[in-house]
């Protein structure tokens, strides 16, 4: 049986064929949906209601192959270079949602361990990454602040240097992992220069005068914590720089590209998920003595939809094969990101809506849809950030 075969029988019809993945991109699919079950399932609710998840789950993780794939076997890491697995996880995890706690696990693989592989040096490779391949170093990413929101010109956390150490003050909001993280990739100003003045540290939580704020109370997402960040008189080390001083924005701009089709991967996933749980509700719910599947009406969005969304799953793939390639560029990934997140969640809604009543219930999984699918627009770029991406790119 080809990976095509495979992948167009286990969707049900909503995926067209695929040819993007091989055998063992299905047996590691296997094993992230086995981990799910396992790990993730028993403590959703719990950790819906406590805003975050168990620490242990990232060691579990780690034990399970699915957290540090990308990092070198020298360092406990899987070894792994091929996105694939990345996008594999991704897809598994948006297409058959149990827990959004599970994101930090997608996160820390997709976005945060790139800064620690690609950007250290060997003496902070050895200190790092066995922990962080292990799970018991949880990792996380601060950019953002209360008043820069896409604006990363305007940050303005400040590193002063003094001696061997800089000392760090100034706060960060909206960060993934924020809880449970013990080393965070801070953006930091360590020069008035809009861009040449931001550099990379890597900040222990453990350090004195930081701080973790309020685990911020979203509309969804909520075994997913994300929180505030605050650094008051922070000492750190020199060495726990990433590169040279003054090289962070251009660090921050190597990773997003990744970040944003990681997105849009998972995107086009959580929307064939919507597609074939709505599908099987259509045809189970009657209304005036038939499947409300069988008005035409319902008949012609699901194949609206359901059409849109395989286009966009074609086009997914080719970009995730072009980034496997190392040629995904900054506007591909920006075009794909809100191309794939706006429709999203047009997708929800519409499927919403063919639920009825029901599906404004959060005993429906549509409902909990809805709420999870709004931030996919926001973070990692705004919509508006990546049409400008994509405008400039045109000449314009």
């Amino acid at each position: 049986m080809t990976a095509t075969t495979t992948a167009t029988r286990a969707l049900g019809g909503v995926v067209g064929p695929r040819d993007l993945y091989d055998e063992e991109h299905g047996q590691f699919r296997e094993m992230v949906a086995a981990f799910v079950e396992e790990h993730a399932r028993p403590h959703a609710d719990r950790w819906d209601e406590e805003g975050k998840v168990d620490r242990s789950l990232f060691e579990r993780a780690a034990e399970a192959g699915i957290l540090g794939f990308g990092i070198p076997e020298e360092y406990g890491g899987g070894g792994s270079d091929d996105f694939r697995f990345n996008a594999v996880m991704g897809e598994e995890l948006a297409r058959n949602p149990v827990s959004s706690g599970m994101a930090g696990i997608a996160l820390s693989n997709d976005i945060v361990i790139p800064y620690f592989t690609e950007l250290t040096n060997d003496e902070q490779k050895a200190r790092w990454l066995p922990g962080i391949a292990a799970g018991t170093s949880i990792v996380a990413v601060a950019m953002s602040e209360p008043g820069t929101g896409s604006d990363l010109s305007a940050i303005r956390t400040s590193a002063v240097r003094d001696g061997d150490e800089y000392v760090v003050n100034g706060s960060k909001i909206f960060i993934s992992n924020g809880q449970n993280a013990d080393l965070v990739v801070t953006a930091v100003r360590t020069a008035e220069h809009p861009h040449r003045g931001l550099s990379l540290l890597v900040i222990p939580a453990d350090a004195a005068g930081y701080s973790r704020g309020r685990k911020l109370d979203k509309i969804g997402l909520h075994a997913q914590d994300t929180s505030e960040l605050a650094f008051q008189n922070v000492r750190v080390p020199v060495a726990n720089l990433l590169g040279a001083e003054g090289e962070g924005f251009a660090g921050l701009m190597r990773n997003l590209p990744q970040e944003r089709i990681s997105i849009a991967a998972a995107a086009v996933a959580s929307s064939e998920g919507v597609l074939e749980r709505t599908l099987a509700y259509v045809k189970e719910r009657h209304a005036f003595g038939q499947p409300i599947g069988a008005f035409q009406n319902t008949r012609f969005e699901m194949a609206q939809m359901v059409t849109a969304v395989r286009a966009s799953r074609a086009y997914i793939d080719a970009c995730l094969r072009l980034h496997n390639d190392g040629v995904l560029t900054p506007e591909d990934a920006a075009a794909a990101k809100f191309h794939t997140t706006e429709q999203y969640v047009e997708v929800v809604n519409r499927c919403l809506q063919l639920h009825g009543g029901y599906g404004y219930m959060r005993e429906y999984r549509i409902a909990r849809d809805y709420e999870d699918a709004r931030i996919t627009t926001i973070y990692g770029g705004t919509t508006e950030i990546m049409k400008e991406i994509v405008g400039r790119g045109l000449g314009l």
